[in-house]
């Protein structure tokens, strides 16, 4: 066992986007690595990095994700950091991780998975039935407008982009009737209250790993492979590889509307899935179960099976 624990002196260094949601996960993070090896605050040291994706002028100009350099345009200076030895490990909100890691890295750490679900977020209205005809609403995620465009075509659906304070502030200003956050984010930040309705996954399935924070480090960290082992939620593990094997026989990319879901039941895994044309007009979705040590090849298998159904083109709109 290793007992070159982080000091005061040689704090352990966790790297961060400077957002107040990346902020919470980060000191989610020490909080229980602190809890995990009974050691003080002052061994750990949090390290705001900026990443492109922090950009003000892109994130005013509601630009979609696709357009800016899809995601890891949330994490490459961060990945960066780690590798020239910068930080020691980096905090990420999942559903924003490219499903491959640079040479170097592994993502094997995941806390506690957090509500699943959308949160329907509105001034004037109390839930996406009761949003009058026409009424505008707006969200940066591609998986979230062509749900909207399928489930509600009568809605005219904008790009609206920036971290959780920006698009309430932008709500506030009318620039939109309604938007969609992750139920997940909005806890975490204690904004539960600005929440009108958690969106069932029935009625919107989530993106996958959402509501999940994963624990980026060095391949060759042993120290760090072992320090993050105590505080690993097997159960998110679980369902992250079936998500993420999904994800990645598709797409992967934030180019291409997906959405996934895996729960665990005894010693059984379900795995919903969902792809979709952007403008919301056709919708093709699948529902398995297998055991939890099978996870990872059903996504795979469900990922090969929904292309099929697919066709040749249905992911095609993205590259002309």
């Amino acid at each position: 066992m290793t007992t070159n624990r982080p000091t005061p002196a040689q704090p352990l260094r966790i790297g961060t986007r400077g957002s107040p949601l990346a902020l919470a996960q980060a000191h989610e993070t020490r909080h229980r690595l602190m809890a995990a090896f009974d050691l003080p605050e002052a061994a750990f040291e949090i390290v705001v990095i900026k990443t492109m994706g922090d950009d003000r002028a892109l994130i005013d100009a509601d630009k979609p994700l696709k357009d800016l350099g899809g995601k890891g345009l949330f994490t490459r200076e961060i990945e960066d950091d780690m590798l020239s030895g910068k930080i020691d490990i980096a905090v990420h909100s999942m559903k924003d991780m490219p499903v491959l890691q640079p040479a170097g890295l592994v993502l094997d750490c995941y806390l506690p998975r957090e509500d699943v679900r959308d949160a329907f977020v509105s001034l004037g209205h109390d839930s996406l039935a009761a949003l009058p005809h026409g009424a505008c609403v707006g969200s940066s995620s591609l998986r979230r407008r062509a749900q909207l465009k399928a489930r509600r075509p009568d809605l005219s659906v904008v790009e609206f982009r920036g971290n959780v304070q920006t698009r309430m502030k932008k709500l506030d200003d009318g620039v939109v009737d309604a938007t969609f956050l992750a139920m997940a984010g909005l806890r975490r930040l204690g904004m539960d209250a600005v929440v009108r309705a958690a969106i069932a996954t029935e009625e919107m399935l989530p993106a996958v790993a959402q509501g999940a924070i994963g624990i980026e480090r060095r391949a060759d960290d042993h120290r760090m492979a072992e320090m993050l082992e105590a505080i690993h939620d097997i159960p998110t593990g679980q369902r992250l590889a079936a998500e993420r094997a999904f994800l990645a026989g598709l797409d992967g990319s934030c180019q291409t509307p997906i959405a996934g879901l895996a729960e665990i039941a005894g010693g059984s895994l379900r795995l919903r899935g969902e792809i979709l044309r952007p403008d919301g007009s056709e919708v093709l979705i699948d529902d398995r179960h297998a055991p939890i040590a099978d996870g990872a090849e059903l996504g795979a298998e469900m990922a090969r099976d929904l292309r099929e159904r697919a066709g040749p083109g249905f992911f095609d709109w993205h590259t002309g």
